[in-house]
């Protein structure tokens, strides 16, 4: 059931398709492509080039690229080197990058040239000694086929990731993840259940920041020795160009990606997906009715399941097959074990009620960076408190139905209320604020933000939209603002969103 063969150094899974099928297409984007072959070399290569400016082993290396082929290589040279990647959106302001790199100890950030002044022009200000890495035109500067000396990593079980999430308190907190716990969600979900293997193409539509992305299209892919081509930010149009090519038998995605995909289709007739065997869908919850649809138009399975960025990625996966029960996330994973509990004791709910989803296993994260007291309140004996609620049929399949946590879900992108919050209160006008997620039929929730303005204080929407928009990624600035008298709170001072959502016009 497990394919604990899939468990490996980084190094060690190169160095094996490397010898087993040289040739073959690891990574392509629109720029370039690299076979096994190259890709070991190149991330050797560029690992003796971070080791000989000085990275350490544990040192963090902030990989600040768009989604490409170098991006890759960035990343699995960092981990080969001994070296702790950190994965940052290629779309993050000044003030995000600078949180990330201070947070993680940065010693290198890899950034693209375009980006290269940006970088240069914050640890400036900073005073931070960490040192820049750029790309050349359209790969990093190897020195032809010959491997440099270097000595690779063996140790699987060290943190060798720190994947940044969104938390409630407004600042994100790095989850550090080993090799060990990614690859294991490869071997209990993505080989076994999806079937992912050496035969499939896969057209990668995520965001390789995300732990989800990290996982299945990058560090599932060298495991099983699949092949994929990286978009670099996906567009109803461009998969379309590239389905038509009849390549690819594997699509990941968000159930955003699934339901523009599908608008598109059903409007022009065109089935495109005759090649892809296989889609499956994480990050936010796909709705039944989409899920549907979508097999019923293409033919196509649309697998759903659950995962969190604490748990390396996935908790439970619907199987290929008739047995799925609408709505639902699937069954836990192999060898991981959950449980629903009642938030207030702790005890276990009766079956069929809605408890808190609690999970423990080898996939689980080694804490959260530099945030001991985080640490401690989300994993309690061993077992994480997710923060979701969930039931369980009688079947053992489980339907994810709210959130003790107040995290907003745009399109798969998590956006932490107090972080935009925060932002706005930087405006003198604004006396108070609170951000709540609304319903969106494409995106599944949006921010709205509320305020509440000072005395004789005028408003200017379009104004608090560009102040937004130069603070935070596109995707957390509020989709609607709007003036309200008050904002309503506990006698803690806890903002009550649910009140607050009752107040306002329905979207």
């Amino acid at each position: 059931m497990i394919h604990f063969e899939l468990i490996a150094p980084v190094g060690e899974i190169l160095r094996r398709n490397a010898g087993l099928h040289p040739e073959k297409l690891a990574f392509e984007d629109r720029t370039r492509s690299v076979s096994y072959r190259e890709l070991d070399i190149e991330t050797q290569n560029l690992a003796s080039q971070l080791t000989a400016l000085g990275l350490r082993k544990g040192q963090a290396v902030a990989i600040f690229l768009p989604n490409s082929v170098n991006w890759v290589v960035a990343c699995l040279a960092t981990v080969r080197a001994g070296g702790v990647a950190v994965p940052v959106s290629i779309e993050s302001t000044e003030a995000e990058l600078d949180y990330r790199v201070a947070d993680a100890d940065c010693a290198i950030l890899i950034a693209p040239q375009e980006k290269r002044a940006m970088a240069e022009a914050l640890l400036l200000r900073s005073g931070r000694s960490t040192m820049i890495v750029t790309p050349g035109e359209t790969h990093f500067q190897t020195p032809g086929q010959e491997v440099s000396p270097f000595e690779d990593d063996q140790d699987i079980d060290r943190p060798a990731y720190i994947v940044y999430t969104s938390g409630t308190t407004g600042q994100p907190k790095g989850v550090l993840l080993s090799t060990r716990s990614m690859l294991w969600v490869t071997a209990s979900c993505w080989a076994p259940i999806a079937g992912l293997s050496e035969n499939d193409v896969v057209l990668n539509t995520l965001p390789l920041y995300h732990s989800y992305a990290l996982n299945i299209a990058v560090l599932s892919i060298i495991a099983t020795g699949a092949s994929e081509y990286i978009m670099e930010k996906f567009s109803t149009s461009h998969a379309t160009e590239l389905l038509r090519t009849g390549r690819f038998t594997f699509m990941p995605g968000v159930p955003t990606v699934f339901h523009y995909f599908l608008s598109s289709c059903q409007s022009s007739g065109e089935k495109l997906l005759s090649s892809v065997r296989l889609c499956v869908s994480a990050g936010a919850i796909l709705p039944g009715p989409l899920n549907s649809e979508f097999e019923t138009f293409f033919g196509v399975p649309l697998l759903d399941g659950y995962g969190i960025t604490e748990t390396s990625t996935m908790v439970t996966m619907n199987w290929p097959g008739q047995w799925r029960i609408a709505g639902s996330c699937g069954l836990p994973l192999p060898g991981l074990t959950v449980r629903l509990v009642d938030p207030k004791t702790g005890l276990d709910v009766p079956a069929g009620a809605e408890g808190e989803l609690i999970c423990k296993g080898p996939n689980l994260m080694q804490g959260y960076h530099n945030k001991p007291d985080e640490t401690q309140k989300a994993v309690v004996d061993g077992w994480y408190h997710t923060g979701d609620l969930a039931r369980c049929d009688p079947n053992g399949f489980l339907t994810i139905t709210g959130r003790l946590k107040e995290l907003i879900i745009r399109g798969g992108q998590n956006i932490a209320p107090a972080e935009v919050e925060e932002t706005i209160l930087l405006v003198e006008t604004i006396m108070d604020c609170a951000v709540i997620g609304m319903p969106h039929a494409m995106l599944g929730e949006v921010p709205v933000a509320c305020v509440v303005l000072k005395a004789s204080a005028s408003f200017d929407q379009v104004a608090l939209i560009d102040h937004c928009r130069a603070r935070l990624s596109a995707y957390k600035v509020p989709d609607r603002i709007f003036v309200v008298d008050e904002i309503p709170r506990t006698g803690s001072g806890k903002i009550l969103r649910v009140k607050l959502r009752e107040r306002l016009p329905a979207a």
